[in-house]
């Protein structure tokens, strides 16, 4: 009854709200002016980069990638160099996800994969799911591990490889749909809402939704 209640959630896309701070254009023309002036202004795009254009930088997509931190072990360049399970503890967007993952005895499992995707639920994913049947999914150890490794796909997917039918670490099969930077993952139609996240042994996207595996 439970998965039922999760199914009919109908997850709703996460509305995060996206602010593209667009960096001030200094001038780039090395005039005639002092090389001392030069150097101090170009010394202040970098400096001041928003967390969109370090991802439009490296490669991520989507409009909650400006939701993660610009800097520190939560940002795209802090969790590019941890495992998976580590990554995702120290960015703030995937906190309750971190929660379950620590519940179902999965943080090993996922640090030590080689080479996997995690369709990774934010907060507000979890959030949509009315409380009772979160708490209960919680406390269901057997149930909670297969809705999470349904959401773990062997292999580092790139966004052009993204669509279409993949086996997952749970057994069973999840569907992709879209192209570019537009794709939905599974029966419920969960949104990538921030794509192509590099951890040390994964690729990350970030969705709004819960995955439930078809047997669950």
């Amino acid at each position: 009854m439970m998965n039922t209640k999760l199914r009919r959630t109908g997850l709703a896309a996460m509305a995060l709200t996206v602010s593209f701070g667009m960096a001030a254009c200094g001038s780039s023309d090395e005039g005639s002016g002092s090389s001392s002036s030069s150097s101090s202004s170009s010394s202040t795009p970098s400096e001041s980069s928003s967390p969109s254009e370090s991802a439009a930088a490296t490669g991520e997509f989507g409009s909650a990638c400006s939701a993660v931190p610009a800097d520190g072990p939560g940002s795209f360049e802090g969790m590019s160099e941890a495992p998976v399970a580590n990554a995702a503890s120290a960015n703030p967007v995937l906190s309750t996800l971190v929660t379950a993952v620590t519940e179902a005895d999965l943080v090993d499992t996922l640090n030590s994969a080689q080479d996997i995707t995690v369709f990774a639920p934010a907060n507000d994913a979890f959030a949509a799911v009315p409380k009772k049947d979160l708490n209960a999914l919680l406390a269901d150890k057997p149930t909670l591990t297969k809705v999470l490794q349904y959401h773990v796909v062997p292999g580092k997917l790139a966004p052009e490889d993204l669509a279409g039918t993949h086996k997952t670490l749970e057994g069973g099969e999840v569907t992709v749909e879209g192209s570019g930077e537009e794709f939905t993952v599974g029966e419920s139609d969960a949104n990538v809402i921030c794509g192509n996240v590099q951890t040390a042994n994964a690729t990350v996207y970030i969705i709004d939704g819960v995955l439930m595996p078809p047997a669950a």
